[in-house]
């Protein structure tokens, strides 16, 4: 299904996430750095480590997706930092103002979950600011 929007600003900018799983695990937060350019969505995130193994140790992915009005679609691939290598589909609509996205993330064959992105006002336009004095 396809959400029309209109006048949504590029997802460019940072986000702040937070998923949680279908099942007995406590939910996660990540940091997304996201760049859109024609549609097309990509970025980084980075979390803490959720396997436990150090605390004070980040993991993190790269994004690579599209955007097609309000429905956002990326892949989130760990880069093996922690040990981790698998990738996480991600489902989502982006809210009217821009400034949320809310869906559902899978592991394919593994788990499943709800996600919510939250774009603050300040750092984003900043983040986007820098995108496009870099492109000119």
């Amino acid at each position: 299904m396809t959400h029309a929007l209109s006048a949504a600003p590029a997802l460019t900018g940072v986000w702040n996430g937070r998923y949680s799983y279908d099942g007995p695990y406590a939910p996660g937060d990540f940091v997304a750095v996201l760049f859109e350019t024609g549609g097309h969505v990509g970025g980084t995130t980075h979390e803490p480590d959720w396997t436990g193994a150090t605390a004070d140790r980040l993991l993190y992915a790269t994004v690579e997706g599209a955007r097609q009005g309000a429905d956002v679609r990326f892949v989130k691939t760990y880069d093996g930092s922690g040990g981790q290598t698998h990738t996480v589909r991600y489902t989502g609509v982006l809210s009217a103002c821009g400034a949320e996205i809310e869906g559902a993330w899978s592991i394919p064959g593994a788990c499943s979950g709800r996600f919510l992105m939250i774009r603050p006002a300040g750092p984003a336009m900043a983040v986007e600011r820098e995108a496009v004095e870099v492109v000119r």
